[in-house]
């Protein structure tokens, strides 16, 4: 029978890969997206070309978007498809964000110069849509909106950062690449690595703390005013550095420091940096850390 803290720490793993399936459910759910703002756009000529007295515009339209090759290649994917039956990733079910979407990309700019411009290849239409996921559809507070209602995993900071998995997945399937969509893990050592790297920042976190405390006495920062982002940081950052010994120091640093520019206050940047360097030096000093 597992102990109370034991038990504590399985549902927190537990909690971990339910965040790491909902983050891959939303780089699926991206993706589905264009598919199904271009089926409506289709439907939408369809009925407009079948209506009553049609014009001429009407009666010939312009299909260059509706037959976007990019879109045509999403669809056709096996694996796309499968993982969308299973998951039930769709946004029919909310009709009212599809056409406020659709409205706004047929109105933009960089539609109008896409249905324009006579490059009619691959490379063109993948563009055309990671112009429209990075300018149109992410920055969109109803797109935020209805994330946000589809799941209480998502945030802003989960959209920007799939927003960018998602064009580099687009960019992947015009280049032909035949595993452009990305898998949830690279590897199986990819896929322990956030649950082990959980495991060992909450082990050492008394020692760890114990560390940045003990530097804090000697620099001009008050160790009560440290805001909890930054000491989460700090602590998987120490457990990191003495744990994983494939991973480079400079590189930990490098990507802790981002992560606190990024997700905690505007000062955290520099005063991790800071931290985090004494924390190597006296790691080193004590043995703690070997590796370069």
């Amino acid at each position: 029978m597992l102990t109370r803290p034991d038990r504590t720490l399985a549902n927190a793993l537990k909690d971990l890969n339910t965040c790491l399936e909902k983050t891959y459910e939303l780089y699926h759910y991206l993706l589905r997206l264009p598919i199904e703002l271009t089926h409506i756009q289709d439907m939408r000529i369809d009925e407009a070309r079948n209506k009553y007295l049609p014009s001429e515009e009407e009666l010939n339209p312009n299909l260059k978007f509706v037959n976007n090759r990019l879109i045509a290649a999403l669809a056709d994917n096996e694996q796309l498809q499968q993982y969308a039956q299973e998951h039930t990733v769709t946004w029919n079910d909310d009709p009212i964000y599809e056409r406020m979407m659709l409205d706004k990309i047929v109105k933009s700019d960089i539609y109008t110069d896409y249905m324009a411009d006579d490059d009619d290849s691959m490379t063109a239409d993948s563009l055309l849509w990671q112009q429209l996921m990075k300018q149109i559809i992410l920055p969109d507070e109803n797109t935020s909106d209805a994330i946000e209602q589809r799941s209480l995993f998502w945030t802003d900071d989960d959209l920007d950062l799939l927003g960018q998995f998602v064009c580099k997945t687009f960019r992947r399937i015009a280049e032909g690449d035949e595993n452009a969509i990305l898998p949830m893990f690279k590897d199986e050592e990819d896929s322990d690595f956030g649950k082990e790297l959980f495991t060992a920042a909450v082990g050492l976190m008394p020692e760890s703390n114990k560390l940045i405390n003990d530097l804090l006495q000697d620099s001009r920062w008050d160790k009560d005013r440290i805001v909890l982002m930054d000491r989460i940081i700090m602590c998987t950052a120490l457990a990191e550095l003495q744990t994983f010994e494939k991973i480079p120091t400079a590189v930990t640093l490098n990507e802790y420091i981002e992560l606190a520019k990024n997700f905690s206050t505007a000062a955290s940047g520099k005063f991790v940096n800071g931290i985090l360097n004494n924390a190597v030096k006296q790691l080193r000093k004590e043995g703690k850390l070997l590796k370069p």
